[in-house]
This record gives structure tokens, C-alpha cells and sequence, in this order.
């Protein structure tokens, strides 16, 4: 059913302020369908699907008993597992996913596995279906044995406003320090950057964290070592989708580290990420760094009579609520010492929300996603029965809103809406200017960026009142 805009509601956003938090437990991993789920990357590693369920990976077991799964979540704790790998032989079809996934504008999901594929740790670049049907993009090293493509990347996808993927190996390259790649949605692999191509690997080394797109269209991310300090911790970098490489900051001493879950971008256009054993007290940080490469530590974990009771040593990425706030996760610390999830606000006031016990789960090293029901998901890396770990949804207050796929697009561009109860949707406004619409289920709108739009939030017009994105649509000129 298409139909064109109508009238908008002057009091759009439903968000309001976090207040009581709940946390349930969805899901409790038994090895069968996997264990460990999300990895250790620091990744986001769920993510919502078009039908409104959410999609993610396990780093171990599965049918095999290794490899790992791909799997789905419905909101109420339903899993389905959609598939494990080692399935064939040698795991050519890849092995040990490090990161989650990410929705591509076809409705499908694109990941990467660290291990298997040509050779027993290369890795490999997947598609699969909503239902399981499993494509391997690229097999890194399969060419050559010195792996100029790149090898074991750790970290996730992230689609580009180009319709393209973009990521990171974490080695191989020319000088074995990692790369910076784009891959075509059908498979065609472009090797954008090799690190350590400078002496003493001053561009950085060992990139393990996801990119971002800016504002600018330009990519951002951090490599865990290297860089021009003395002690080689790692730097902050911005990379053209041609793959012309800034270094924007090197972490001076081994007291500020960043952690491997790579940075989030805000409205405001400054990159927020977190530091893992550092800060003042040595137990890791928050902060915040511009678009330029200025840094600022926001916040400094403790601990106190042998309790840190914000947590230590965060190992995610953060995410952007639709309250403005940030929200992240930390493996250890909190009331139990098993992690805690922590709300962060964007000038560094912090509040814990919730501390891990040993049941149901425990050490929470992935970062959280929240869907459009606005309720924040997650999984922990052990917990649960036989300790296979979780997963677990956070309740804030936050009401439902909408996302974009993708999140920045050309005038004419498709542009995937989701939600939740969207039937009944009446109109569809970029900023000012509203656009033609078609209503595909319940939980998902298609739409196209009208012309006129200019960078704003998108606003849905439903019978239940007017959701709003989280965060600025950018119309590209």
C-alpha cells in the first residue's frame, strides 16, 4: 500500500529519560546451538532484523561442536539457530565469528568469521539469508600465502552510504599489520589500506575494532597497537573510502589503550569510544575525541576497598540511546565483580544500571544494540546453564522509535525503514519534506529520500502517534 505524506504530529519524539531498569534474560546458550556468543571483539553483536527479531553469532560450538553459529532472536526469547559452521570440509565455509552482523539494504546479513575459510586462521566474508542460506564472499589468503588481502578479521561490517561493505583484518597485508578493505555486496574485494606501512608502524598496527562512517563520508576506527607514542598503544585514524589514511591521534602511553570495540558517532559529529585497562586509576576509560583528533577523557573507572562498582576495563563499543545518553557494557567490575551495563551522558556523568551475578550471566563483552521496540539487547560471554552465556534484553523507559537502513542516502536512494507496529503507517517525512511510502509488514516501511530533504530525523506518522530515528538521516548532496 503506497501512499503519500499527511500531517505530522508537532510533539514527535517519544523518547524520554531512562528511569527503572529491568533486565530478563532471554536466552541461556546449552553448546548445541552455540556458546560464547558475540566473541570477545567488543562489537555490537546483535542486530535488527527487517522482520523486527534480532540476528547474531556464536564464537564456539554449534552442530559440530566448533565454529560457532549464526542464529535468531525474537524479542521474547525464541531462538532459532540458522546456522553452524564447519559444515564443510576444513571449515572452508569459515569458523569462530569475532563480531556480529550487519543488515545490508537486501534484507540479508553480511559478517565475518576470524578462522577457517582458505587455511585454519584466515577467515572469511559471509552473506546469509534471514532463513540461513550461507554465502562466503571471500575467503582471505585464498590467492596468496603472504595474505595481501589481509587475514582473520575481528571485527564486523559496516555498510557505507555507497551500498558497500567496509571492515578490517586484524594481519596479512604487505607488511602484516592488518588492512583496511570495501567488499561488494556481491563479493568483489578491494584491499583499501595495509598498515604498518610506515616505520615502526606509526600509521598503526592490529586494527581489531569496526569502522564508522562520519558525516564527512569518511571512515573512522583505531588500531590496538602502533602509532608514533613510544609505547606503540595504538592510534585513532580517519580513511577516505579510497583508503587515503590519516593518523588523527596516537595514544601516547600504555595508561590510555583503546579498547577493540571501535568508536560511535554522535549528532553532534564528536566520535565517542572507551579505553580498557587505563585511565587515572588504571581500570579504563570513557571519551570523546572530534572530528580533528582532540581527545578528552570523559570519565575514569575505579575501584575502592577492592570493588569497582561502575565496572572495569570496558572492552565495547558504546551506543548512542535515543535519549541522547550513551550505553556500554564492562566484562568485570560491578557490585559481583562478572561486568556491569553503565549509562554515560555526553559530558562524562555516569550511572551503573546493572550488575551481573553468576546467574544467569556474566562477563558482557560485547556492546549492546537498541531495537526500534526501544529496549537495549545483548549477550554476555559466559553465564547461564553450563556457562555458555546469555542473552538479555534492558528495559530503560525509553519508548519505540525508528531506524534507517541505510543511514545516510542520495535524493532517489530505497531506504528501509523499521519499527515496530508500523501498519497503519498514514506518512513518512524526511525533516520537512515528506515521501512516498510503501508498507511492507508490520515492522518494516520502504520509502525513498524525497527531493527537498535536506539532513534531518525521519518522522513515521502511526496510529499509535509519531516515531522519530534515532539520530540524523544525511542526505548526501
Amino acid at each position: 500500500m503506497e501512499k503519500i505524506s499527511i500531517v505530522f504530529a508537532i510533539c514527535a519524539a517519544l523518547s524520554i529519560a531512562a528511569h527503572a531498569q529491568t533486565l530478563t534474560t532471554l536466552k541461556q546458550f546449552d553448546g548445541t546451538d552455540g556458546a560464547a556468543p558475540g566473541g570477545a571483539s567488543g562489537a555490537m553483536d546483535l542486530v535488527q532484523g527487517t522482520d523486527g527479531n534480532l540476528y547474531g553469532t556464536t564464537y564456539e560450538l554449534g552442530a559440530f561442536g566448533r565454529g560457532g553459529t549464526v542464529f535468531k532472536i525474537t524479542p521474547s526469547g525464541a531462538l532459532t539457530t540458522l546456522y553452524s559452521f564447519c559444515a564443510q570440509p576444513a571449515c572452508a565455509d569459515g569458523a569462530s565469528p569475532y563480531a556480529g552482523l550487519a543488515l545490508g539494504t537486501d534484507g540479508n546479513f553480511y559478517g565475518t568469521t576470524s578462522s577457517g575459510g582458505a587455511g585454519p586462521y584466515d577467515g572469511t566474508i559471509f552473506k546469509i539469508t534471514p532463513v540461513g542460506a550461507l554465502t562466503t564472499l571471500h575467503r582471505f589468503c585464498a590467492e596468496n600465502t603472504s595474505c595481501p588481502d589481509g587475514s582473520a578479521p575481528g571485527a564486523g561490517l559496516v555498510l557505507g552510504v555507497d551500498g558497500n561493505f567496509y571492515g578490517t583484518t586484524t594481519r596479512g597485508g604487505t607488511y602484516n599489520g592488518g588492512t583496511a578493505f570495501k567488499i561488494t555486496p556481491s563479493g568483489t574485494l578491494t584491499t583499501l589500506y595495509s598498515f604498518c606501512a610506515q616505520t615502526n608502524c606509526a600509521d598503526g598496527d592490529n586494527p581489531w575494532a569496526a569502522l564508522v562512517q562520519g558525516t564527512d563520508g569518511n571512515l573512522y576506527g583505531t588500531t590496538w597497537y602502533g602509532g608514533a607514542g613510544p609505547c606503540g598503544c595504538g592510534t585513532v585514524f580517519q580513511m577516505t573510502p579510497s583508503g587515503a589514511l590519516t593518523t588523527l591521534y596516537s595514544f601516547m602511553t600504555n595508561a590510555f589503550l583503546p579498547a577493540p570495540g571501535g568508536l560511535v558517532l554522535t549528532v553532534d559529529g564528536n566520535f565517542y569510544g572507551t579505553t580498557e585497562g587505563t585511565g587515572a586509576d588504571g581500570y579504563g576509560s570513557v571519551f570523546q575525541m572530534t572530528p580533528s583528533g582532540a581527545v578528552e577523557t570523559l570519565y575514569s573507572f575505579y575501584c575502592s576497598a577492592g570493588t569497582c562498582p561502575s565496572g572495569e576495563d570496558p572492552h565495547a563499543a558504546l551506543v548512542l540511546g535515543t535519549d541522547g545518553n550513551l550505553y556500554g557494557t564492562a566484562p568485570l567490575g560491578g557490585e559481583y565483580g562478572l561486568g556491569t551495563i553503565f549509562q554515560i551522558t555526553q559530558s562524562g556523568t555516569l550511572t551503573t544500571l546493572y550488575s551481573f551475578d553468576t546467574n544467569p550471566g556474566r562477563k558482557p563483552f560485547s556492546g549492546l544494540v537498541q531495537a526500534s521496540d526501544g529496549k537495549f539487547y545483548g549477550t554476555t560471554w559466559g553465564g547461564g546453564i553450563g556457562g555458555y552465556g546469555t542473552v538479555f534484553s534492558l528495559s530503560t523507559g525509553l519508548n519505540p522509535f525508528i531506524k534507517t537502513v541505510p543511514g545516510a542516502a542520495h535524493v532517489g536512494a530505497t531506504v528501509m525503514i523499521l519499527g515496530t507496529k508500523l501498519t497503519g503507517t498514514t506518512g513518512v517525512a524526511f525533516g520537512a519534506t515528506t515521501a512516498r511510502f510503501t508498507i511492507v509488514s508490520p515492522t518494516e516501511i520502504i520509502t525513498t529520500v524525497p527531493a527537498g530533504a535536506a539532513t534531518g530525523q525521519v518522522r513515521v506518522a502511526t496510529p499509535l502517534g509519531t516515531l522519530v530515528s534515532n539520530g540524523l538521516f544525511q542526505v548526501i548532496p
